[in-house]
């Protein structure tokens, strides 16, 4: 039977484009979606609401009561992507395969690709005192790579990162999986089995579940590694807008969405990066 574009119903294809996105992407692993609640439209602000710390004092007979504060931070949905395309009546009309299924996974990776862009950007936001060596650039190599993430691990634990539980991770891009990979010290380190290869990451090293993303490129032959726990960026997206549009000077139907996100690094001390060369 002939596909056609009676398939495309806009609220279907807004659902189904939302469930798709929800975890997908390389970054999506590493964000919190806390504050997501309603978007309507790019252009609008949520207030992530961040609590002031409690200090506790000796008690002598005498109790002193701290006024607590309860700072928010603002997080914008200041992200648009769109895509766009027709779809002609003979190509619909021969097509064998399930076009709405096909173009809603083409879609995903295209929005994919710009969410992770995005999001690995925030590295910008980690202070040079949770940088491995100060901010130095270190040459990488197999001989020192895993010390050098040890002391990614470390500032975390420093920083009471990973106190409540969370469970860290750390990015890299395939330059520096391929030099992580001739390590001795890691490849020990994987002998436990496939187990987090089947969920996304190519192993662990000092606790951090290791994500590998092509979107992480050099600058200049330096590339940056970001460590941290989900705690640290709050992510919030919504599909604003999906919608098919019969064209007048053709014998087509485009079909068009809208997608819009934002992120907030809301407590950058779970936050750590390492500087390198490979």
């Amino acid at each position: 039977m002939a596909n056609d574009l009676t398939n495309f119903i806009p609220e279907v294809w807004s659902k189904k484009l939302s469930a798709l996105l929800d975890d997908s992407g390389v970054m999506m692993q590493c964000v919190n979606k806390d504050y997501e609640g309603e978007i309507k439209s790019a252009g609008d602000t949520i207030h992530v609401r961040t609590y002031g710390n409690v200090t506790v004092k000796t008690y002598n007979g005498a109790i002193t009561y701290d006024d607590l504060t309860s700072p928010t931070q603002e997080l914008n949905i200041d992200q648009k992507k769109y895509f766009a395309f027709k779809v002609d009546d003979i190509s619909k009309a021969q097509s064998n395969i399930e076009i709405m299924d096909g173009y809603l996974g083409r879609a995903k990776i295209a929005i994919d690709l710009a969410k992770d862009d995005f999001l690995l950007a925030k590295h910008s936001d980690i202070a040079t005192a949770d940088t491995v060596s100060s901010g130095a650039t270190i040459a990488l190599d197999a001989d020192n790579i895993y010390q050098y993430f040890v002391e990614l691990g470390k500032i975390l634990k420093a920083n009471n990162a990973t106190a409540k539980g969370q469970k860290p991770w750390v990015i890299i891009n395939p330059e520096i999986e391929a030099t992580m990979l001739q390590a001795n010290q890691f490849i020990h380190a994987t002998q436990i089995g496939d187990k987090t290869i089947r969920e996304g990451s190519i192993g662990r090293i000092n606790g951090m579940d290791v994500l590998v993303s092509t979107n992480f490129d050099a600058v200049g032959g330096v590339y940056n590694v970001m460590a941290g726990t989900n705690d640290a960026i709050s992510f919030a997206s919504q599909v604003v807008e999906v919608e098919t549009i019969r064209l007048q000077d053709s014998f087509d139907t485009a079909v068009r969405g809208l997608y819009v996100y934002g992120a907030k690094t809301t407590q950058a001390k779970s936050l750590a990066k390492l500087i390198c060369t490979v």
